[in-house]
């Protein structure tokens, strides 16, 4: 089975320091949650005992680094929003967002590229 990777959006706002610095001492992963996020040492803690657990996150020794890179998050995140919100429809989830923002010619650029190279990629593992 796969791991659950969705993180709520506070765990989320976490791991991205971790990422972001890693590896760094917990120490310092206290400062920069204090900082960015305005949480108590508790909070950080207890967050961070949380992703351990969940294989997100690793605390060896007071040195914090992640298990799981945020690409691979980003992803399963992406995936259940288009399962929960569109029905697993890629074409809706475009059109609604293409709805409420429009792209510029680069963005357009770019997501043609990408879709050229998921095709091609398709096309060779057939």
């Amino acid at each position: 089975m796969e791991k659950m990777l969705r993180l709520a959006e506070g765990e989320y706002r976490f791991a991205t320091l971790v990422w972001e610095n890693e590896p760094l001492p917990s120490g310092q992963l206290v400062r920069l949650a204090a900082d960015a996020l305005g949480w108590k040492k508790s909070t950080t803690y207890t967050v961070l005992k949380k992703l351990c657990e969940r294989g997100i996150l690793c605390n060896t020794d007071g040195v914090v680094t992640s298990l799981v890179k945020q690409s691979a998050v980003q992803q399963q995140e992406s995936t259940a929003v288009v399962d929960r919100t569109f029905g697993g429809s890629l074409p809706r989830f475009v059109a609604a967002f293409l709805n409420e923002k429009p792209i510029s010619e680069a963005e357009a650029a770019e997501i043609r590229a990408m879709l050229d190279a998921a095709r091609t990629e398709q096309e060779d593992n057939q």
